[in-house]
C-alpha cells in the first residue's frame, strides 16, 4: 500500500492489484467511513518508474440513494394517477373522433327497406370518416336505385301480364258458360295467340331474372351468324309483304347459338312491328368483330330514347306495341344476350326509320 486516505487507516485493500491493460474497471463497495456506506468504486493500474500502481477513486452514492428515496413515493402516487389520466383522455379523445363513426352506424341501422332515400350524416372533416360516409351513400343510392327499377319491373310484368290472363278467363268463362258449343276460329285464334303472348312475355321474364341474379350462362360453341340472319330473312319473307334487303356475308362467332339465335330474331320483330315496307339485315365481319345491322323504314327512333329503348318494358308507342304483340322486353333481352358475350348493342344513325347495330368478338371471352 503507497498511500490511502486517512479514514482507511487500518483496513485491508479494497481491490486487488490490476494490470494497465485493464483498463478501468467499477466496482459497488461499502466503505468504513464515518457510517458504512454504499460507494461507487473505480480501480486503475498506473505505471511509474518504481512499479506499477492501482489506484481507486470512490463517490459516496448516498445522495443517490436519497434521491432514489424521495422519487420512489412520488412514482409509487404520481404513476397510477398518470396511467388513469391518459387512460382517460384517451378514451375522451377516441371516443370523440368515432362519434362521426357512430352516427352513422345509428343511421343505417335505422334505415329500412321503405327507406333508401334517407342518407347518412358527412362530417365537415375530409378524412377517412367523412370518405366513408360518402361511400355509404353512394351505396344507399345504388340499393334505392335498384329497388325502384325492382318495384318498376313487377309493376310493369303484372300490367303486361293482365290482358291476356283476362282474355283466357274470359274464353275459359265462355266455354264453361257453353260446355256444348266450341270456340269460334276467331275467338279460338285470339286464345292462341294470347297464351303464346303470355308464354313469351313469362319466358322474357325468366330469362331477364336469370341474366339480374348470376349472369346468362352460355355455352362455347362456333355460331354462324350469316345462318342465322338468312333464316331470319326467309322468315319474313313467308310471313309476311314487308320487301326484305339482305347483305350476308359468312360471319362465324364463338358463343350460345340459341341465345343469339333469339337476339337477332328478337331485334328482327322489333323491326317488322315498325317497318312500312322494308326491312334491311345485313351481317358482315370487320377488323377483328362480327357486325348485325337490323333497319326499317318506319318512324324512326328520337335521339333522347336511344338509350332508355333498351330498357324493360319499354315502349316508343305503347299502344301500337301492345296491339302488335310486343311485350316490351325484346330490346332489353338483346342487350342482355349480347352484353354476356362481350359485345355492344346500339341505335345508329339512319337516313330513314331505326338502325340497330349489334357488334360481337369474332372470338368471346370464356
Amino acid at each position: 500500500m503507497a498511500s490511502q486516505s486517512a479514514d482507511l487507516g487500518g483496513e485491508p485493500a479494497l481491490g486487488q492489484p490490476l494490470d494497465p491493460a485493464d483498463g478501468i474497471v467499477w466496482d459497488d463497495a461499502t466503505l468504513p467511513v464515518e457510517e458504512e456506506e454504499a460507494y461507487r468504486v473505480a480501480r486503475a493500474a498506473i505505471g511509474t518508474p518504481t512499479g506499477t500502481y492501482t489506484v481507486l477513486v470512490a463517490q459516496s452514492l448516498e445522495s443517490v440513494d436519497e434521491s432514489t428515496a424521495a422519487v420512489l413515493p412520488l412514482l409509487a402516487i404520481g404513476y397510477p394517477i398518470l396511467v388513469l389520466v391518459v387512460a382517460v383522455s384517451t378514451y375522451w379523445l377516441v371516443g370523440r373522433s368515432l362519434q362521426p363513426v357512430e352516427a352513422i352506424r345509428a343511421k343505417v341501422a335505422a334505415i329500412g327497406g321503405r327507406q333508401l332515400t334517407e342518407r347518412v350524416p358527412v362530417p365537415a372533416a375530409q378524412d377517412e370518416i367523412g370518405r366513408l360516409a360518402v361511400t355509404m351513400n353512394g351505396m344507399l343510392g345504388r340499393l334505392e336505385a335498384a329497388q325502384l327499377s325492382q318495384r318498376r319491373f313487377v309493376a310493369d310484368a303484372s300490367h303486361e301480364l293482365r290482358s291476356p290472363i283476362a282474355t283466357i278467363k274470359a274464353m275459359g268463362e265462355t266455354v264453361v258458360a257453353h260446355p256444348d258449343g266450341a270456340l269460334s276460329g276467331t275467338a279460338a285464334e285470339a286464345f292462341v295467340e294470347e297464351a303464346t303472348r303470355m308464354e313469351r312475355l313469362v319466358n322474357g321474364l325468366l330469362l331477364l331474372a336469370r341474366a339480374d341474379e348470376r349472369g346468362l350462362a352460355r355455352e362455347q360453341h362456333d355460331v354462324d351468324l350469316d345462318d342465322l340472319l338468312a333464316a331470319e330473312r326467309d322468315r319474313i319473307r313467308s310471313t309476311t309483304a314487308l320487301t326484305v334487303e339482305a347483305r350476308i356475308e359468312a360471319v362465324r362467332v364463338s358463343g350460345s347459338s340459341p341465345q343469339l339465335a333469339q337476339a337477332v330474331r328478337n331485334l328482327v320483330d322489333n323491326a317488322v312491328r315498325h317497318a312500312r315496307e322494308v326491312v334491311a339485315l345485313s351481317v358482315r365481319a370487320e377488323d377483328g368483330i362480327a357486325v348485325i345491322e337490323v333497319r326499317d323504314d318506319g318512324p324512326g327512333i328520337p335521339a333522347a330514347d336511344r338509350e332508355r329503348v333498351f330498357d324493360r318494358f319499354v315502349r316508343l308507342d305503347e299502344s301500337r306495341a301492345r296491339d302488335e304483340g310486343g311485350t316490351g322486353l325484346g330490346l332489353a333481352i338483346v342487350k342482355e344476350i349480347v352484353l354476356a358475350h362481350g359485345g355492344k348493342v346500339e341505335v345508329v344513325d339512319s337516313g330513314t326509320g331505326a338502325a340497330l347495330r349489334v357488334t360481337l368478338p369474332r372470338q368471346c371471352e370464356a
